[in-house]
């Protein structure tokens, strides 16, 4: 079957692309646009092209199957053209996405119509390149320079209004997209034709705008290249020649792809498209989620609450008295108003997120919960008071999650009834924003609680891991390592500044102290604590000596680094310095590069015994923990990648 099919409706053709799932840009594609513009070309009797597509979605971009060969022709900066200079003007007509060459092939086309649902945008930063056939030389043309900078060095899309009014398409079709497209290119027809975008005037702005442009996409990048590769080659789009800017972007497209950010940036891509959907669950029915409740409504619980109301879920909050009830609601509202204050949602948008929100202290309210997840004190005892409480009063299928970040979930879930249907949920704070969730099934967890569990991942757009069970599951367990190493630099007298300012050069956004001193340092020491008292030999570490003088972050005004008030700019301690000064002993000094590779090769090395222990199923499941639970740069691919990528 053909993936371009051309039809006629009087004097305007159509071509229809159907390429499942998304219509990406493989060669079959290309050469089939490529074949439909001579062949209409060659007809006297059209007067314009509508080019459409069939299922979810426009020319979603590339076919990721070509990333990493080389080019094939006809090659997709040709086919743009091609469709740009043909007799015949062409109107790209826009459902779903339009991104990357999805969004060139539309560059290309006279016109470009969309629903008002749709989206457009120049995403390839994100894979650590740039734009290859005209994304960064077009866009300008149209919207001007400064979106065009926004869109190309950010990656992120335009939804169609929002497009039509940067001027990147001309005009929003309400109902039916081919006969709205049609109806338009009747009407284009008749009027005097705009120009080729290649054609038009672009303005370029002084080079204050410039230098500006620089410091914003640097600082925003966090040590990625392509933000500011795009952002160069807009600026040569602004001040050369089309054909000139062309060369430009497609010598950087062609340099960035062999780039290690770039391999880097495609195993994190590939890591999540497969991520949510496990092989081993494909056939596997989850279970139905239409009214879910979550027990505890402190920080997690409203953040559990609100991603779950984003995913349009309505949610039953349980808590122990109606004070607590009144606090938890009140959590949770603090969340969809901050919404509002940033302009993300609107006040009737808040109201109904908050009306999707019942309170109560009666467990009974759970009879006809599709789901329950407990996110109370991290206590033992208390977790296993509440799943005794939802034994006795949930229907036998409805799912039973702990969203526990350390404890033994097979402890937790002790004379359960049913015990099939519980399973371990670790979100990540704040939970409405945090893209990562664990998911921890016991030995007793059926297949069917486990894909419900990754269904509920797919529904408030996570990205789910599986994990097995050990002390801090993958993303505590390899932190608690990368926070012991740490202070093992301290111990042989590296600063404790200067081991921040290496993790923040790699790409962190902190180093391990700011951020144990913005966490609280007695959350771990704490837990440790726990574990001394139950008999188990636990090594005193340099957070244990602070905690003990009453350092305990920036709520004490001293962790790691002093605090002044109403600034967390830490600064560094003299007293830090002496508490800890029979603790160093100086062996040797370390430049930054050394700090940081010391310290990741620590995490893959944990990493590497999780998987040897069977605790993760591949090293790209712990790439993914690290990236979107612990801040791990992107664009280094993770510690188990960028561990191998050093050799």
């Amino acid at each position: 079957m053909s993936v371009v099919t051309i039809a006629r409706q009087g004097d305007i053709a159509t071509v229809t692309v159907d390429n499942p799932p998304v219509n990406a840009l493989g060669l079959a594609l290309r050469q089939g646009l490529w074949d439909a513009v001579a062949e209409l070309d060659a007809d006297p009797s059209v007067r314009a092209v509508v080019l459409i597509c069939a299922g979810r979605t426009f020319i979603a971009g590339a076919d990721v199957t070509e990333f990493g060969k080389p080019p094939v022709e006809p090659h997709l900066p040709d086919l743009v053209a091609r469709i740009e200079a043909a007799t015949t003007p062409w109107v790209a007509a826009i459902h779903g996405s339009a991104l990357g060459g999805g969004f060139e092939v539309a560059l290309g086309c006279r016109f470009r119509v969309a629903l008002p649902d749709a989206f457009v945008g120049l995403p390839e930063v994100t894979l650590g390149i740039i734009p290859g056939a005209g994304g960064t030389v077009r866009t300008p043309r149209l919207c001007g320079v400064e979106t065009a900078v926004e869109m190309a060095t950010s990656g992120k899309p335009l939804r169609a209004p929002k497009a039509l009014a940067a001027g990147l398409i001309d005009a929003v079709i309400e109902g039916d997209l081919l006969d709205g497209a049609v109806a338009f290119a009747v009407e284009a027809i008749e009027k005097p034709l705009p120009l080729p975008v290649s054609a038009r005037e672009v303005t370029a702005p002084d080079a204050a705008f410039w230098t500006d442009a620089e410091k914003a996409v640097t600082k925003a990048a966090k040590g990625a290249a392509a933000p500011a590769r795009a952002l160069a080659a807009i600026r040569k789009a602004a001040e050369a020649p089309f054909t000139e800017a062309m060369d430009f972007e497609r010598e950087t497209f062609m340099e960035l792809r062999g780039t290690e950010q770039a391999a880097a940036l495609r195993a994190v891509f590939f890591a999540e498209r497969a991520a949510p959907r496990p092989v081993a669950l494909r056939e596997v029915e989850p279970a139905p989620l239409r009214k879910v409740a979550v027990i505890g409504g402190g920080t997690m619980g409203a953040g559990i609450i609100a991603a779950l109301r984003d995913a349009g879920l309505p949610v039953t909050l349980i808590e122990q008295d109606d004070a607590a009830v009144e606090r938890g609601l009140a959590n949770v509202a603090k969340v969809f108003d901050g919404g509002v204050k940033r302009g993300k949602l609107s006040e009737a948008q808040a109201q109904a997120l908050k009306d999707g929100v019942t309170g109560s202290t009666v467990y009974a309210a759970l009879a006809d919960a599709d789901m329950v997840i407990e996110a109370v004190f991290e206590e033992i005892s208390v977790k296993r008071a509440v799943f005794a409480r939802l034994g006795e009063v949930c229907r036998p299928d409805a799912v039973l999650a702990t969203n526990t970040s350390y404890l033994d979930p097979r402890a937790i879930a002790e004379d359960l009834p049913n015990s099939d249907r519980f399973i371990g949920l670790h979100f990540f704070s704040p939970a409405n924003v945090m893209k990562l969730l664990e998911i921890v099934p016991t030995p007793e967890t059926s297949a069917r609680t486990l894909a419900t569990g990754f269904a509920l991942g797919r529904m408030l757009k996570k990205i789910p891991v599986q994990s097995g069970i050990c002390e801090g599951f993958i993303g505590n367990r390899i932190l608690k390592r990368y926070r012991a190493a740490a202070e093992g630099l301290v111990r042989r007298g590296v600063p404790i500044a200067d081991i921040d300012a290496a993790m923040r050069g790699y790409g962190l956004a902190m180093g391990p102290f700011e951020a144990q001193d913005l966490g609280g340092l007695d959350i771990a020491y704490l837990q440790r604590e726990g574990a001394r008292a139950s008999g188990q030999s636990v090594p005193e570490t340099l957070g244990d000596i602070l905690v003990r003088a009453g350092r305990k972050g920036q709520k004490t005004s001293g962790g790691w680094y002093d605090y002044v008030a109403g600034d967390r700019k830490p600064q560094v301690s003299t007293a830090v310095a002496e508490l800890l000064a029979a603790q160093i002993r100086p062996d040797a000094a370390m430049t930054a590069a050394e700090i940081a590779q010391t310290l990741v090769a620590e995490m893959a090395a944990e990493g590497q015994a999780i998987l040897d222990e069977s605790i993760a199923a591949s090293p790209a499941d712990i790439d993914l923990v690290k990236i979107h639970g612990y801040g791990f740069p992107r664009w280094r691919g993770g510690p188990m990648f960028a561990n191998r990528a050093r050799g």
